[in-house]
């Protein structure tokens, strides 16, 4: 297989992956696709050999995770608002908790989806976030308790 075929089966295979985390993390779809796009050019530069299709996977969603925290942390940023109001779902129950999840600050939407979107487990947190594997448990902690808070509001 060519090297471009190959980098092709691999856009495929991860390119939803990396976005819905990216848009989880960004909120704005349009630096979701950004920071897609960046990471899969990060793999074509670095071409780097991989045990398995997990360690490919998150070798990319960490590259992917840098570059939204890159992102979030530019001023650019900082003097942007989100393109959308609101964010497409199947019901408005899923629309409600999705705008909830949305209002949480970016480090507890990044914990949120990794964990229980991504299904990675607290010590892979870690390793892709830069983050000790206690952070990562007490920032999953606190913004279920913050989840748990909001929703209850909105639906008492």
């Amino acid at each position: 297989m060519t090297e471009s075929n190959r980098l092709e089966a691999v856009i495929r295979t991860y390119e939803n992956t990396l976005y819905r985390a990216a848009l989880a993390i960004l909120g704005d779809p349009h630096e979701a696709e950004d920071v897609v796009q960046e990471a899969f050019l990060r793999l074509w530069e670095k071409a780097p050999e991989f045990e398995s299709p997990a360690h490919e996977r998150a070798w990319l969603l960490k590259v992917a995770v840098n570059g939204c925290k890159s992102r979030l942390r530019s001023p650019w940023h900082r003097r942007t608002a989100p393109l959308l109001d609101s964010y497409p779902a199947a019901d408005p129950e899923e629309q409600a908790v999705l705008e909830v999840i949305q209002s949480l600050p970016p480090k507890d939407r990044t914990v949120l989806h990794l964990y229980y979107y991504e299904g990675y487990q607290t010590a892979e947190i870690a390793a892709m976030t830069g983050w000790r594997e206690g952070t990562v448990r007490s920032r999953l902690a606190r913004a279920r308790d913050r989840l748990r808070q909001l929703l209850k509001g909105e639906w008492e």
